[in-house]
């Protein structure tokens, strides 16, 4: 069965409409460049991509920043949706993940597989497991991918 372009544009809105917020949560803002956990220069939302150590913004440039990010991450991330039905839910915590490790990581994750797979509760559980940078459990992507898994991936699923 396909879906119209009306379909797939709502399921883009939908899915960028959950995602922003979220990412914004737990990324912070911070309005000049910092060093991440890793050691990579960051600024405004978790914006790695070409920042420097004297990049500085304001709120809204940051607000607009991540806007755009967001759905460039998404559009980045749909090719490896094989899956038509797979649900906004799980879509949004996809694109989350990708914001936050790369897009071809998630990409290629078993949490797609699976999601491509039609195994949306299993998919979900794989987040889990995305908790590790510099080495090391991180307190704050255990709370962050528990958030992602109830308040994004699930929502709507039969568990």
């Amino acid at each position: 069965m396909s879906i119209s372009k009306e379909a797939m544009a709502g399921v883009t809105v939908a899915v960028l409409a959950l995602s922003t917020p979220f990412i914004a949560k737990w990324e912070g803002v911070s309005l000049v460049a910092y060093k991440d956990i890793v050691g990579v220069p960051t600024v405004c939302y978790g914006e790695t991509r070409g920042v420097t150590m004297k990049d500085s913004y304001t709120k809204q440039e940051c607000q607009d920043m991540l806007k755009v990010a967001v759905e460039d991450y998404y559009n980045r991330l749909k090719p490896y949706m094989t899956n038509p039905n797979i649900p906004i839910g799980v879509q949004s915590s996809l694109l989350e993940l990708a914001y936050n490790v790369g897009v071809v990581k998630a990409g290629r994750s078993t949490m797609m597989k699976l999601a491509n797979q039609g195994k949306y509760v299993e998919a979900c559980k794989e987040l889990d497991k995305w908790v590790k940078a510099g080495g090391g459990k991180i307190k704050g992507l255990v709370n962050r991918r528990a958030d992602s898994k109830v308040n994004l991936c699930l929502t709507g699923l039969k568990k």
